[in-house]
């Protein structure tokens, strides 16, 4: 049995300095799955260095694919063959993204099996979405137990309406799309970062899409893909998020450098409405000129509760992965905030955690939750939950609690931040990183 891996934080600290946002987690493993269309070789930069891909590319590596990492690239190599038996289950159900081989393995088998989706558990997340626009293209998905079971006898370009405009589902579709010559359509998709960011990297393999950021795609596919290629991951606006709510939470001045503003701009109007000044210093040009990029930075602000809810819609709406942040500002802020976390039932449930860390909070019901402020947070030692955004509030909350606070078992965030003890601790915060031996019965 593995360590577990802890943070230690002493909070009450105010941050200073300089920090850069991370690649996408959600755009990184996305396109190193789509990797796997492409015959050539496909050289990935800026891979963020999370556990998400490290359970991918255990999963690949399982089945055949050549993947060798170094400090500046992952460098991905189809086999000959694709061993679809000797799959890594144990890794691939740990992530959610696995999904996500059902719309590109049957561009090369005519049959198989992938392990069910995992990742975090946040409540019944229907797979409805995926099924239904991948069945419009001839692919047959059966389900059992613990098991996707996908078949098809022939591919076929369509026009697809999503059943709902998930991230995951959209690119799903788009994958599908991209490997079946013709013209396909696919409507009401999601325009999120990390589908423009698939997006353009099939683009690069030649791949003609049109109407990228927009709910309405037209897919014109190619049967054979084979091309030497290298793509750069973009920035994660999740990330950025994250320390925009550290630098409010702890109400410290810090810059926050590569933030992809297109899709905080929302995020940032709510904040400016509960009192939270800040400045944006330049707007550039991201990573092969395609995401648009800011430098922000924070002001120490007094806050005000929300005047309306606060609640998560599909791009161009605030993004769900930050809504929780929410959760943590809200603490801070005078008044009464009403968060409606719609799309899960068990998330909001983690939010009262903060209560623990001297929040006040109140669940109305599976989706909405009371938090009341201001109020002062004190240390404490607790479990991480099961979810990576809830696991980051209550980081969040230690950063700003005077006080030695453990939070344990940390892997959730880890699947989704890159050496976060160490960023955190290059902008003033005191937290180390403790390993814990497994409990052993005499």
């Amino acid at each position: 049995m593995a360590n577990t891996l802890n943070f230690k934080i002493v909070g009450g600290k105010k941050l200073h300095g300089t920090i850069d946002v991370n690649s996408s987690k959600n755009g990184a493993v996305s396109i190193i799955c789509a990797s796997l269309m492409n015959r050539g070789v496909t050289t990935l930069t800026h891979v963020p260095k999370i556990e998400e891909v490290n359970r991918l590319v255990e999963v690949l590596r399982s089945i055949g694919v050549g993947v060798e990492l170094n400090d500046k690239a992952m460098i991905i190599t189809p086999p000959a063959k694709l061993t679809m038996k000797k799959i890594d289950t144990v890794s691939a159900g740990r992530t959610r993204i696995i999904a996500l081989f059902a719309g590109i393995l049957v561009h090369t088998l005519q049959s198989f099996d992938i392990p069910q989706a995992g990742g975090c558990k946040l409540g019944s997340r229907t797979v409805r979405p995926h099924l239904y626009a991948l069945e419009k293209f001839g692919i047959d998905i059966s389900i059992s137990p613990g098991m996707w079971h996908v078949s098809h006898t022939k591919l076929v370009p369509a026009e697809v309406v999503m059943y709902e405009s998930g991230d995951t589902a959209t690119i799903n579709a788009i994958l599908a799309a991209s490997g079946i010559e013709g013209e396909s359509v696919i409507k009401y998709a999601s325009a999120n970062y990390q589908v423009q960011d698939l997006c353009f990297f099939l683009q690069e393999l030649g791949v003609k899409i049109e109407g990228i950021g927009t709910t309405t795609l037209t897919v014109r596919g190619k049967k054979i893909i084979d091309k030497k290629i290298e793509y750069a991951i973009n920035e994660d606006p999740i990330d950025a998020m994250f320390y925009i709510a550290t630098a409010i939470v702890t109400k410290s001045a810090i810059t926050i450098r590569r933030c992809p503003i297109d899709f905080l701009e929302l995020e940032l109007l709510v904040l400016e409405k509960m009192g939270f000044k800040y400045t944006i210093l330049k707007k550039y040009k991201g990573r092969g000129g395609h995401m648009n990029l800011a430098d922000i930075e924070t002001m120490p602000s007094k806050l005000v509760a929300a005047a309306d809810k606060i609640h998560a819609r599909p791009y161009p709406g605030l993004n769900m992965d930050n809504l929780p942040f929410f959760a943590v500002i809200a603490t801070q802020a005078k008044g009464t905030t009403l968060i409606h976390d719609w799309v899960y039932e068990k998330r909001a449930l983690y939010f009262t955690e903060l209560d623990k860390l001297g929040g006040t909070t109140l669940l109305a019901d599976p989706h909405r939750i009371y938090v009341t402020g201001v109020t002062k947070l004190h240390s404490a030692d607790l479990v991480c939950p099961p979810a990576l955004r809830p696991a980051t509030i209550l980081l969040i909350a230690m950063l700003a609690a005077p006080g030695t606070s453990m939070l344990r078992n940390i892997y959730s965030i880890n699947r989704g931040y890159e050496g976060l003890a160490s960023k955190l601790s290059s902008l003033g915060a005191q937290i180390s990183v403790a390993e814990e031996k497994p409990f052993e019965a005499a």
